[in-house]
């Protein structure tokens, strides 16, 4: 019987883990069951160009730590591609060299975005299936993602270390941590680097929240308070006016109605995008404190990745070699407890998962006297 010949990509943006799960991929795929593995260079974009690289063991051999991707990645989407000021749906294309490389199967790697990429390849008829990458952890289905284990001890180990900063000087230190829409990583860091408030996208504060937890820390002898805050949170005000640009842009019928709604959308995004430094200036202004912010930013998603999130990248990968070899398709391979689960795709492209309210985490933080800010 002829070998499977497969193509693997990492699509969205970089995050640890994503060559350890190649590496899990791959070694299994070719080691165990003899498949035929090629690797399309900067993730979407490569498989529209059809760009790829034959990828062996020599080539698999030592990535399990370096960060990044061999690979490459990019954000583009499939059904909206750019050629000289014009969109086009490019799905015909990536099936016609899908078809042209002999493939049986197409593995992809990323988030959100490329679970939604990945569904419209599977109603076109291709054998795809996803490994869930981010550090935001914010896909559905899944307990968890490879890179947010390591993005979580890089943030707690800022938090740490702002900790002397702030008591030296008696300040108020806002740690901004990446998390558009959901505070996974905000609120594990927060929790595991003893910040006195976090804040989160799912849960709006207000300022005099804030401020009455500081005032009663210093009531109580300390000095100082340290902040994480999640890019995407918002106060009660800026999160109604967030929610009904959303609410626009899910109204709208026409396709003017959608750009209007989703431009109004991008606005009302691009007004809060200074949020940290705004609370910082109010934090000041209500407690006396001085107010210092540090943006993590792509720090979290560089590095080596941890032993963690290199154990989960593996044994993804390697279960997804061997959903090939049976042919089951259409899936991502889901982390359930120890083990793996192939959820159907439906349940995944165009869903978040949220820390819900009454989590665990959110218990254990009120628990010890973290403020959430409501």
């Amino acid at each position: 019987m002829a070998s499977k010949r497969v193509g693997i990509l990492t699509a969205g943006g970089d995050s640890p883990g994503l060559n350890a799960a190649i590496r899990g991929f791959g070694k299994t795929a070719i080691g165990h069951y003899g498949m035929e593995l090629i690797g399309f260079r900067d993730g979407i974009t490569g498989l529209v160009e059809d760009r790829f690289v034959e990828l062996d063991g020599a080539a698999l051999s030592g990535i399990l730590t370096v960060g990044g991707t061999i690979l490459g990645t990019s954000r583009d989407k499939v059904h909206r591609w750019n050629v000289d000021g014009e969109v086009r749906d490019m799905v015909p294309t990536v099936v016609e060299n899908y078809h042209r490389n002999g493939l049986d199967a197409l593995i992809m790697l990323g988030g959100g975005g490329t679970a939604k990429n990945a569904m419209r390849l599977v109603d076109a008829g291709l054998n795809v299936i996803t490994l869930p990458k981010t550090i935001d952890n914010d896909i559905a289905r899944t307990d968890t993602t490879f890179g947010f284990a390591t993005a979580m001890e890089i943030a707690t180990e800022a938090i740490d270390r702002v900790h002397s900063t702030a008591h030296s000087h008696h300040r108020i230190i806002l740690t901004e941590i990446m998390g558009h829409r959901a505070g996974w990583l905000t609120l594990g860091a927060g929790i595991a680097g003893g910040a006195d408030v976090i804040l989160l996208p799912e849960i709006p504060y207000t300022v005099d929240s804030i401020a009455a937890t500081i005032k009663a820390r210093t009531a109580r002898g300390s000095t100082f308070s340290v902040i994480a805050v999640a890019e995407g949170a918002r106060d009660v005000d800026d999160t109604a006016d967030y929610q009904a640009a959303q609410l626009l842009v899910k109204a709208a019928k026409t396709p003017e109605a959608v750009r209007a709604a989703k431009a109004h959308l991008k606005h009302v995004e691009d007004a809060q995008r200074e949020h940290t430094f705004t609370l910082a200036r109010e934090l000041e202004a209500a407690t006396g404190l001085e107010s210092r912010v540090t943006i993590l930013g792509y720090v979290q998603r560089g590095g080596t990745p941890c032993a963690a999130d290199r154990l989960l990248a593996s044994r993804l990968g390697a279960a997804a070699a061997d959903l090939v070899n049976r042919g089951e398709f259409g899936v991502m391979v889901a982390s359930r407890n120890e083990g793996t689960e192939a959820v159907p795709l439906s349940e995944v492209a165009g869903k978040v998962k949220l820390v819900p309210p009454d989590h665990a985490w959110i218990a254990a933080a009120r628990q010890v006297g973290t403020g959430l800010g409501d």
